[in-house]
């Protein structure tokens, strides 16, 4: 696979799933607009590892769930590159809380950040996509499809990214932008170095191939999603979660 001559637009890309897609994109000829939204230094590390590597990359900061930011990232990265090719909205927030606990702005938090953030970099992108088309891979979560205790609202805003790639998939495709979703189950980064050890090999033993994720382990399947090899799969969400739902 090769992305040579192409741009891609990582959010998210500070650190985690992110910075490892964005590494990859680059690794395969891609120039990597690395979005990020607090942590500049993680997102400088990114881009110099990139030109380390002979590679071609940026870092321009957004909050995706703020309109006048989501607009100045877009035009700030077009500027830089040019256009858009590949698309992967990777951004978002994670959070539980048992139901009886859950009030309107823990529930708008999960929403705005995960949902109206994805849809609006979408919209706000797929102006600056070639006529020739173009890739979007949008980040949804095993949660989406087995739920557990204290993380509904997380869970139901991720199956609204599911349903989201489904709609934007048919409404893109007359345009040759193909729409997929990939669904990582507990992942090695840092948003789940907090959980206990115990609970990591819990599921760990449940998984048939008996390991958590790595962010590498996704970013391969969102490099798959966003080359020419995928150029016949659209509004589909891969499960990414080593054989656990």
């Amino acid at each position: 696979m090769s992305d040579q001559g192409k741009v891609a637009l990582v959010t998210g890309a500070s650190r985690g799933i992110g910075a490892a897609t964005a590494r990859t994109l680059a690794a395969r000829g891609a120039a990597v607009a690395v979005a990020y939204k607090e942590n500049r230094g993680g997102a400088e590390k990114v881009v110099a590892a990139i030109r380390d590597s002979r590679g071609t990359a940026a870092a321009f900061q957004v909050a995706v769930e703020d309109d006048a930011s989501v607009q100045r990232l877009i035009g700030d990265v077009v500027q830089a590159f040019g256009r858009i090719d590949i698309l992967v909205n990777n951004a978002g927030v994670a959070g539980t809380r048992a139901f009886g606990e859950i009030d309107f702005s823990f529930f708008a938090q999960q929403f705005h950040s995960n949902v109206w953030g994805t849809l609006q970099v979408t919209q706000a992108a797929v102006p600056h996509f070639p006529e020739s088309g173009g890739r979007i891979v949008n980040l949804s979560s095993q949660r989406a499809f087995a739920p557990r205790d204290g993380t509904g609202v997380y869970a139901a805003s991720k199956a609204a990214i599911s349903t989201l790639t489904q709609a934007l998939a048919i409404e893109l495709g007359p345009k040759n932008i193909t729409v997929n979703a990939v669904a990582p189950a507990v992942t090695h980064t840092d948003m789940t170095a907090k959980m206990p050890a115990e609970k990591k090999a819990a599921f760990a033993a449940l998984t048939p191939l008996k390991r958590l994720g790595e962010p590498q382990d996704i970013a391969d399947i969102i490099a798959f999603l966003a080359s020419d090899d995928a150029r016949w799969i659209t509004g589909r969400t891969v499960l990414a979660d080593g054989g656990l739902t």
